[in-house]
């Protein structure tokens, strides 16, 4: 049994069926999906990924590549332009999938740059198997020595020891915050190393028809072997669970603490409380006329942008949503999904997104600043505006119980808490309640659409079982 319907609880449900148990999932919302629904959210016709939107771990997931997901109508969009970052005066630095073409835009990092990131996805398989999950000894330790070093370095070290231009070293910058934390801070430099790397191996790509898609190839899949879906299904208690030798649970450490009560011994559950969450998110998505009218081309053809002016500025506002203070002029993460999948708006329109962060449990509504940045690099931008809606941090929180205070990640992915989320343990996974698992984000590998935390959840609970 599987409470919860996000990524990583069907995954955990799909590998449990694989080996032929009979599965039933439980979600409490009417639709499944957690991270990756797909809604109306502004006009008819017009359709939001309401979380997660682009998914570089997702289409690089062993797990999702184990389950043949493409059966089940899964079907990856990779862009020409993995990334367009986009600077305060409006010109553009495009990172495209391929590595040569990038090149072209680096300038005097040209080599620094496919010496680190395009090495890395040359050997992207090897470094996601190593690294994409629990802590364990590399079965690649000549590539494992190759990124290891590197990725324990901030962002910020990484990016003066490795490039000479301002503007390579904003675009890192921007990268490695994607796991909302300063630039400053030990091993930020990892995620800008394994976000970057994708970016060349496979691509930074849409699911097409939105991200709702990947929960419905992972239920169908799930269906298929016999298992169940039951939605409208919260869980309160343990006790109001059916009867099954498995209880694996998507849920963050504080929910799981509440549905067991007395069951945990006091210690773990303290242990459980000590668990941190990071900032929070706010996001605007749009109904758009036409397309954004940028002023570089660049990123009108780019479904991913980034903006921010200096690597200096994404410091700053990072350190600012740390301390619990609003940025003035926040980076932006966005997109514009519908410049690669026509589906997503009626013809002739778009949709677009975009999301900063901001401190823990916010319920600042950012609108004006977010889009006060957006018109900065693209005149004009108000104008094909048809409609909008907004999720403060505080709202998320409330959308999806995992996201604490808005907490994308489920848990800060620092270099404490990276494998050892929730918990120090060997088997991150288990409880000390037997047969009872933690397969959330708030397990290794910890926030993303890849699957990875329920795949091992899964596997750790059936080897468990298996050894008595």
């Amino acid at each position: 049994m599987v409470v919860g319907s996000g990524p990583n609880g069907l995954s955990a449900a799909l590998t449990l069926a694989k080996a032929g148990r009979k599965v039933l999932v439980l979600e409490s919302q009417p639709t499944i999906g957690g991270g990756t629904r797909t809604a109306e959210l502004t006009e008819p016709g017009f359709l939001h990924d309401v979380c997660s939107v682009v998914h570089p771990t997702g289409m690089a997931s062993p797990a999702f590549n184990s389950m043949d997901l493409s059966r089940h109508g899964l079907q990856w969009l990779v862009p020409e332009i993995g990334l367009s970052h986009v600077f305060g005066d409006g010109t553009a630095l495009p990172l495209y999938t391929d590595l040569a073409r990038s090149a072209e835009f680096l300038g005097r990092d040209a080599r620094a740059w496919s010496a680190t990131l395009g090495y890395m996805a040359a050997h992207s398989d090897e470094l996601i198997s190593d690294f994409f999950g629990p802590f364990r000894i590399p079965r690649h330790p000549l590539t494992a020595a190759h990124f290891g070093p590197q990725a324990l370095l901030s962002a910020d070290l990484f990016n003066r020891i490795a490039f000479r231009d301002p503007r390579t070293r904003t675009v890192f910058s921007a990268i490695a915050t994607h796991v909302v934390r300063p630039p400053d801070a030990i091993a930020t430099a990892a995620v800008g190393l394994l976000l970057g790397m994708l970016i060349h191996a496979r691509g930074w790509p849409l699911a097409r028809g939105g991200s709702q898609s990947i929960a419905d190839a992972l239920a169908a899949g799930l269906r298929e072997l016999g298992g169940h879906v039951e939605t409208d299904h919260p869980v309160y208690k343990f006790e109001d669970l059916p009867d099954a030798p498995l209880k694996l649970f998507d849920i963050d450490p504080r929910q799981f603490a509440a549905v067991m009560g007395d069951r945990l011994p006091a210690r773990y559950r303290r242990r459980l409380g000590k668990f941190r969450f990071g900032p929070g998110t706010f996001k605007v998505d749009y109904a758009l006329s036409e397309p954004i009218p940028w002023t570089d081309p660049h990123t009108g053809s780019s479904v991913t942008f980034h903006i921010a002016e200096s690597d200096q500025q994404i410091r700053e506002n990072e350190k600012d949503v740390q301390a619990g203070r609003i940025p003035k002029r926040p980076n932006l993460i966005g997109g514009t999904p519908s410049v690669l999948d026509p589906t997503r708006a009626p013809n002739g329109k778009h949709v677009a997104w975009a999301y900063c962060h901001v401190p823990h449990g916010s319920d600042v509504d950012m609108t004006e600043v977010v889009e006060a940045e957006i018109e900065r690099c693209a005149p004009g931008f108000q104008d094909v505006v048809i409609a909008r809606h907004t999720m403060t941090a505080k709202q998320y929180s409330v959308y999806n119980p995992n996201y604490v205070g808005g907490d994308i990640n489920s848990g800060i992915s620092d270099l404490r808490q990276q494998f050892t989320r929730p918990v120090a343990a060997r088997v991150p996974y288990a409880t000390p309640v037997p047969g009872v698992f933690l397969c959330s984000a708030s397990t290794p590998p910890g926030g993303g659409v890849h699957g990875m935390c329920g795949k091992y959840a899964a596997e750790a609970a059936m080897a468990q079982e298996s050894s008595g």
